[in-house]
């Protein structure tokens, strides 16, 4: 979404409009200034040396990321390494080019080695779609403390007949705020032992009327590396939830982002093994702390779960471990099963060497095993993410085969924010249908 200039520097479009054009025009011609020379040492000598460092580096960054440090379950995107390559190239050529300036040459040389890092890594942020304006670099906005946003738990319940939705019985009262509410929490493992990283909840404005409807739930999980707060900054979850609401008369879900990491570059595998309790967390203590802190409802079949690449991944794991909490997810870019690299690895790192433990709890074992025919979701995947989008075809069909009311969306770009965004938010009227919400 872009959001014209006319809104304010913190809501300029940093992947689309005139700030990217801008910062294209200006690295390329900073690049273009660092280039030329009309010093024969420069072009026979220190320009060379200059690009071979640059791509030593980057190939050092390469090794170093996809084979050593390990921090992303997929290694560094061809495109993405080509723009780490343009950095250190406007770096080098600064830096080789000094001894043949003067004072001022020298500051106009570092200007444009800056102008072109700022370019390549905003080229490196419209691909992931990571950060969508400046102000979503600032971290969540607005937040109110849980207390403000849970209220009290004694409000009168607006009843809901049998066969009946909740839209069908609601009637907005005077006065009711048009955004709905974002509080920072900690959710504690208490049954799990799992320490978290901080969560957040957005409760729609609908829930702070006197007589409130208890509104369907929805667990979110961000992928890793990541915390909760991507969801409310990159994936700008408010904003997605109150267009909702405004829609339906206030309307939306609870939801509740929570952590399936325990820190943003760990991977536990979202399984109860040697690498913590995180299907008990999720199936427990999350949910435990929801109906303690919020007024909701605790119908299995008014909860669901969701989360993108490893929180993809997570989702359908509790859906078909924990189907008695979760009644429906969205699976959006996850893998066709849980690893860290391969199951053989999984098996070592988290089992011990046990294959029987992890096959009892993978999805697709569990499934094969297994009906689920009052277990809905949705498979989220971009045209032009593989291997996810042929993984995303493949736990389909198991899916299918299990009994479950699935669909699978395939939405243009790539494994970014591109489609996760959009692979939520327009699966919110399906999720609204499927948990009572709305007709």
């Amino acid at each position: 979404m872009q959001v014209p200039l006319a809104a304010g520097p913190l809501d300029w479009s940093l992947v689309g409009g005139a700030v990217p054009l801008a910062l294209k025009i200006l690295g390329v011609v900073s690049l273009i200034g660092l280039v030329f020379s009309r010093n024969r040492r420069w072009w026979t000598r220190l320009l060379p040396l200059a690009l071979v460092l640059a791509a030593l580096l980057t190939i050092l960054v390469k090794i170093a990321v996809n084979d050593w440090w390990k921090p992303f379950p997929d290694d560094l995107p061809t495109e993405i390494l080509f723009w780490i390559g343009i950095l250190f190239a406007g770096l080098c050529m600064a830096l080789f080019k000094m001894p043949l300036l003067r004072w001022r040459g020298r500051a106009g040389a570092l200007v444009a080695a800056f102008l072109v890092a700022v370019f390549a890594a905003n080229q490196c942020n419209i691909f992931y779609d990571n950060y969508p304006t400046f102000r979503t670099m600032l971290g969540p906005q607005d937040t109110v403390s849980l207390k403000d946003a849970a209220g009290g738990k004694d409000s009168s319940v607006l009843e809901v007949p049998e066969g009946k939705t909740i839209s069908e019985v609601w009637k907005p009262p005077a006065g009711l705020p048009a955004k709905g509410d974002v509080a920072k929490a900690t959710i504690p493992g208490t049954k799990s032992g799992f320490k978290a990283q901080d969560a957040y909840v957005y409760v729609p404005p609908a829930y702070k009327a006197a007589q409130r409807p208890l509104l369907p739930v929805l667990v979110l999980m961000a992928g890793q590396p990541g915390a909760p707060e991507n969801w409310i900054t990159s994936g700008q979850l408010p904003d997605m939830l109150d267009a909702f609401a405004a829609q339906h008369q206030g309307l939306a879900p609870v939801v509740v982002v929570a952590d399936q990491l325990g820190s943003p570059f760990k991977d536990p595998l979202c399984m109860n093994s040697r690498l913590g309790n995180i299907q008990t967390y999720l199936a427990e203590d999350v949910p435990a702390w929801i109906t303690k802190n919020l007024q909701t409802s605790t119908d299995r079949k008014q909860w669901a779960i969701s989360g993108l690449s490893n929180g993809g991944t997570c989702s359908l794991q509790m859906a078909v471990n924990a189907p008695e909490r979760y009644g429906a997810f969205i699976d959006i870019s996850g893998e066709f099963q849980p690893t860290n690299g391969s199951v053989q690895s999984t098996v070592k790192q988290a089992f011990g060497g046990d294959a029987a433990a992890y096959h009892k709890v993978n999805p697709a074992d569990v499934m094969k095993r297994q009906k689920f025919p009052d277990t809905a979701g949705v498979f989220v995947a971009g045209l032009d993410d593989q291997p996810y989008l042929g993984q995303a075809r493949q736990i389909f069909q198991v899916a299918k085969g299990a009994g479950m009311k699935v669909e699978l969306v395939e939405l243009p770009g790539n494994h970014s924010w591109q489609v996760w965004r959009p692979g939520l938010e327009q699966q919110l009227p399906w999720l609204a249908r499927q948990t009572g919400l709305i007709r």
